[in-house]
């Protein structure tokens, strides 16, 4: 037979059964552990989605914001390669007029109307699409953001920097500059 001390589970049956409550209680604790840690990576993998969202959707907006400015800039410039290609008729235009003009021929009178309705016309066209002439005017302050100095020369009467001649108007395409004015410019000393 067995020794009676031996078999003490059946002896106290209140400690065993708190020690098979303390047990369920630390298995509790260790799945409310373990539910704990998993929620946190959960909270922490939301939180990197929602950032990833967050720097998408920032993204997408500055494409939508940079491709509007492109369509306004193809708007309002993409006619730049036209218009330059247009400025040497208007200069040949404005050569014939002054050619005409000196001869004061009465023959030519009908030819040197139509010239100037074309180069009218021309004006015209350019002044639809935001195509302006930057006209110079002989005493004008040369401005190298609008105008080209083809020379300098001393000329009695002027400040340096004056322009003396104008041998081409230079035109802006809305706020650009397409072609510079071309021009003389006084190089005469201060005194």
């Amino acid at each position: 037979m067995a020794d009676p001390k031996e078999e003490t589970f059946l002896d106290d049956p209140e400690a065993l059964e708190a020690e098979l409550e303390a047990a369920l209680e630390h298995d509790e604790q260790e799945e409310v552990s373990a539910e704990e840690l998993e929620l946190d990576a959960l909270r922490a993998e939301r939180d990197e989605l929602k950032d990833r969202l967050l720097r998408t959707l920032a993204e997408s907006e500055n494409v939508r914001k940079r491709a509007d400015r492109d369509r306004r800039e193809a708007e309002h410039y993409g006619s730049t390669r036209l218009a330059r290609d247009l400025l040497p008729v208007y200069d040949n235009l404005q050569r014939a007029l002054e050619a005409a003009n000196k001869e004061e021929n009465e023959v030519a009178a009908a030819v040197i109307e139509g010239v100037e309705l074309t180069l009218r016309e021309l004006l015209n066209v350019f002044s639809k699409h935001g195509v302006t002439p930057v006209v110079p005017e002989t005493g004008d302050v040369f401005n190298p953001n609008e105008h080209e100095a083809m020379f300098e020369a001393p000329v009695p009467g002027t400040k340096a920097g004056e322009i003396i001649q104008v041998m081409a108007v230079g035109f802006l395409l809305h706020d650009r500059l397409l072609r510079p004015a071309q021009v003389g410019v006084s190089s005469t000393p201060a005194s």
